[in-house]
């Protein structure tokens, strides 16, 4: 029988394009399935920060917790650990997930896992899963299409391993630093620095603010986009243009058009899909 009896899990992301919350609802079903060691499948319920922060929230010691969100330039984007701020646990276990675009997470893991721990929970597992990136085009696919299908079984795979260690009554904290990152080849990586150099010469020089696009003539206004909006940077009967000052450029707009009316330009998007488009495994530590 197990030490510690836990009853329930939540599924906690912030997810604008989809990506974190399939990779964390994967791991979710792999812990809350029974195991050989306990009969009992544990309640599930979900918290999805993507749209709002919503109520703080404390989770008892019995809950574990599934934390996921995107990398954003190698951290945590912001906008999800401000949202992460309002949820607390009671010394239970945390699992901690960032979704990166098959570039790099750098210190978004560590970043999580500091956060969940000075929120009150025991950081038991770390994950760093690849999902398609923000800037993806059929021009210039990065990680297109994933999480895929081999994504989502090792994502459940891994919360049943999780499970089984809360099982066996062990609870101790991991060190999310030993997650080690896949690394690109050499040249890959001096390419793509030497093009963020450039980049950022040319910025001081002449700025640019890129944002997503909207074709007016082939919008419908159905305000689809101001509706998957995380942060209201698109108001409906407004919809062909964005707030520059609100948008963190998820591109959830653009992917989730039904009518192909938007789009998003970046430099970024061909330097990320020359140099990083072989594929990466997920890593997890346990």
């Amino acid at each position: 029988m197990p030490n510690q009896f836990y009853d329930s899990i939540r599924s906690i992301f912030f997810s604008p394009t989809g990506t974190s919350k399939k990779i964390a609802e994967a791991i979710t079903r792999g812990v809350a399935a029974p195991t050989d060691e306990s009969t009992l499948a544990l309640t599930v319920q979900t918290l999805d920060l993507t749209h709002t922060a919503g109520p703080e929230t404390t989770l008892s010691a019995e809950t574990v917790a599934v934390i996921a969100a995107p990398v954003y330039g190698g951290r945590i984007a912001p906008v999800a650990m401000k949202r992460l701020a309002g949820i607390r646990g009671s010394g239970g276990p945390a699992v901690v997930v960032a979704l990166y675009g098959n570039r790099a997470f750098e210190h978004a893991v560590v970043e999580l896992a500091g956060l969940v721990s000075r929120q009150g929970f025991v950081p038991v597992a770390a994950a760093a899963f690849v999902g398609e990136h923000s800037y993806s085009t059929p021009e210039t696919p990065i990680a297109a299409g994933r999480p895929d299908a081999q994504d989502l079984t090792a994502a459940e795979a891994f919360g049943r391993a999780i499970r089984q260690k809360l099982d066996a009554g062990t609870c101790s904290p991991v060190d999310a630093a030993q997650l080690k990152e896949r690394r690109a080849p050499s040249l890959s990586t001096l390419r793509f620095i030497r093009f963020v150099l450039k980049y950022r010469r040319q910025q001081k020089r002449h700025p640019v603010v890129y944002l997503p696009e909207c074709d007016a003539e082939r919008c419908t206004l159905c305000g689809r986009c101001a509706a998957i909006c995380p942060v209201g940077a698109i108001s409906r009967g407004d919809e062909t243009r964005t707030d520059p000052a609100r948008c963190i450029r998820c591109c959830a707009c653009v992917k989730g058009c039904p009518v192909g009316a938007r789009t998003f330009h970046t430099p970024f998007a061909e330097a990320l899909s020359r140099n990083f488009f072989r594929r990466k495994e997920p890593v997890t530590l346990l």
